[in-house]
């Protein structure tokens, strides 16, 4: 630590002598430094090299997180006041031993990632979402919300596009699971999928969003853009904005559903609705935009019918028997994911919305979860309607065939 503070002092103040000096510049630079540093005493040629890169990580990149950034291994950082950083990789949480040197170099990282995203964040507008410029979102709270000094949690973004195959190698879900999914999406099925945090839910709505045929006009709408979908050329991207510094011209999701559905979609993806936009999604999957899709957070099918009630309560006062109809003609499948013992995140259920019964939005258990034998076939499709209207029911039919010779443990 001494000797990388050491060395950035001396670069700092030949630096401040040169004008706009350049990245190469500087390398340049660190690397005089670090030879004059090496004959004053002895510095191994590893160490040399690390002390290199951490100093113009610290003066040019994102200090300490440039390295955990680059690390395709992992796959989210959380920091905890400038001495508590954990990443995450395959699923599990540890702790890492690198930290910035100071609270102070801590927010001068935050501020950089935030204006880089054209936000604000300060005392006054402490809590803010962000995007890095490869598509990993960013989440900041300082104090006084945030007790422990500023905390940050970075959900980095896969570079490539994630597929139903690297899903199922993952371990995500199973072959005959894969096929059944990618055909409920070309036939046209609206789709919701339920999760806890982290538990995958955008990850899988990418993944079925890259079986939409190819041909098709589809409007994706996030509020901080992830989705990366693959080869559909009549593709518009829509991603909401936060209000300015004085609270005005805020975007929402909800307004921008209502846009997207004057724009002539064949779906409409959202990635997730958190609250009044709900009824807007519901309203979309209504009215012609069969084969939509969208996520929310949830702790299985059941709790999320309850939570799309409270959500477009949030916006709209109606009866509750109104609400449960909206929901049970709109949407057709709930997928829930969730994260098992070891940490990893698996498929745990998949539901069939069969309608109104008895007042209540009633579910048919088509897959489920076991600790032992993973996920289980349930029932078939009750509902095959848009199977033979899409062109896909002689497919369902042979998927259901090889499962019947293979028993109930797809």
């Amino acid at each position: 630590m001494f000797c990388r503070e050491k060395l950035k002092e001396r670069v700092l103040h030949r630096a401040d002598l040169i004008c706009d000096i350049s990245d190469r510049q500087l390398l340049e630079l660190i690397e005089e430094e670090l030879q004059q540093m090496s004959e004053e005493g002895y510095l191994p040629l590893k160490y040399k090299y690390e002390l290199l890169k951490e100093v113009y990580n610290s003066l040019r990149r994102l200090d300490i997180l440039q390295d955990l950034l680059d690390d395709t291994s992992i796959t989210e950082i959380m920091i905890n006041g400038y001495q508590n950083v954990f990443v995450e990789i395959a699923g599990k949480l540890r702790r890492c031993h690198k930290k910035f040197s100071s609270e102070e170099k801590l927010y001068q990282v935050i501020q950089q990632i935030v204006a880089g995203a054209n936000r604000i964040v300060n005392e006054t507008n402490p809590i803010v979402d962000a995007r890095l410029p490869d598509g990993s979102r960013v989440n900041v709270m300082l104090p006084p919300v945030s007790l422990n000094g500023a905390a940050m949690t970075i959900r980095k973004f896969a570079g490539e596009p994630m597929t139903m195959e690297w899903l199922r190698e993952k371990g995500a879900f199973t072959h005959f699971t894969e096929q059944f999914l990618e055909i409920l999406v070309k036939a046209r099925y609206n789709i919701f999928i339920s999760g806890g945090t982290g538990s995958g839910k955008t990850t899988l709505l990418n993944g079925m969003s890259n079986c939409i045929p190819k041909d098709e006009r589809i409007i994706t709408i996030e509020d901080s853009a992830e989705l990366k979908l693959n080869g559909i050329e009549n593709l518009v991207r829509l991603e909401m904005r936060n209000a300015n510094i004085a609270g005005e011209n805020q975007i929402t999701i909800a307004q921008l559903i209502k846009a997207a559905l004057r724009s002539r979609p064949d779906r409409i993806i959202v990635g997730e609705v958190r609250g009044e936009e709900a009824l807007s999604m519901l309203n979309a999957m209504n009215t012609g935009h069969d084969g939509s899709i969208s996520t929310g957070h949830s702790n299985g099918p059941e709790d999320m019918l309850r939570r799309l009630e409270t959500m477009v309560l949030m916006g709209v006062e109606m009866p509750v028997s109104a609400i449960r109809g909206q929901i049970a003609s709109a949407i057709d499948i709930i997928i829930h994911l969730g994260r098992v013992r070891d940490g990893s995140r698996k498929l745990m259920e998949i539901d069939e919305v069969l309608g109104i019964c008895d007042g209540q939005v009633k579910l048919a258990k088509l897959f489920t979860f076991d600790q032992q034998k993973g996920l289980c076939f349930a029932e078939p499709l009750y509902n095959t309607k848009k199977l033979r209207e899409y062109g896909q029911y002689e497919a369902y039919k042979e998927l259901l065939s090889q499962q019947n010779q293979g028993g109930k443990h797809p």
